[in-house]
């Protein structure tokens, strides 16, 4: 039986080239996002969810249990960006991108690290964000949300160490995605997703005694 990997926000962007990379290396992937419409073939597990709701990540966990298979690999991606400064964005704002961003990762983990503790085996990729590290005008609650997540990594990682399950916070910056589009700017000045979905395969690749628990990746010209 392929290894299996759970990847949230998974049929675009990072999240999409991860899939691949992982499947291409011969792991199934289940593959969530609100919409999976026409996300079809080999090794891939598709399931719709809003992981926005408490219910919606219930509903994710009870279609993992239900393929009675362990978990391999963990990868929470699922986020969402809204502009604005903490003094003037829009009431709600915060709950949305805190329970987007940091809850649905923390309730997903929970429910699947049993197991991983169990087997002593398994690793968790959380996706961060250079916004993890830097704040920035107009990231608001966003960065918040960013740097919570990057202390979830850090206390997982500290929690885990004794049970062999690895935990790699990805911090990556300005990579060329669907969020970019319409930009002025040349392509050449952003990552590519495949650069991330990279070093997250070269990370999970490492002997069981070694875990890189931090990747920091920015375009060669440096933040946007």
């Amino acid at each position: 039986m392929n290894p299996l990997i759970v990847v949230t926000g998974g049929t675009k962007g990072i999240g999409r080239a991860i899939v691949d990379r992982f499947v291409a290396e011969g792991f199934d992937a289940v593959v969530c996002a609100r919409s999976v419409d026409g996300l079809q073939g080999p090794g891939l597990l598709p399931f719709a969810a809003d992981l926005s709701s408490r219910a919606g990540v219930t509903t994710l966990l009870d279609y993992i249990h239900s393929l009675n298979r362990p978990v391999d690999v963990l990868v929470n991606n699922t986020g969402v960006f809204l502009p604005g400064q903490i003094q003037d964005e829009a009431d709600g704002t915060f709950e949305q991108l805190m329970t987007t961003n940091v809850g649905s990762a923390y309730h997903l983990t929970r429910g699947l690290v049993g197991d991983m503790v169990a087997r002593k085996k398994g690793h968790i990729f959380m996706m961060c964000s250079t916004a993890s590290i830097t704040a920035y005008t107009n990231g608001g609650s966003y960065c918040i949300s960013k740097f919570a997540l990057l202390g979830m990594s850090r206390v997982l990682r500290e929690e885990l160490k004794p049970h062999g399950v690895k935990v790699t916070a990805l911090l990556p910056g300005a990579t060329f995605t669907a969020s970019w589009e319409g930009t002025d700017l040349p392509e050449e000045r952003f990552m590519k997703a495949s650069d991330v979905a990279d070093s997250a395969w070269a990370a999970y690749t490492l002997s069981k005694s070694a875990v890189v628990e931090e990747i920091l990746i920015r375009p060669q010209l440096g933040d946007l």
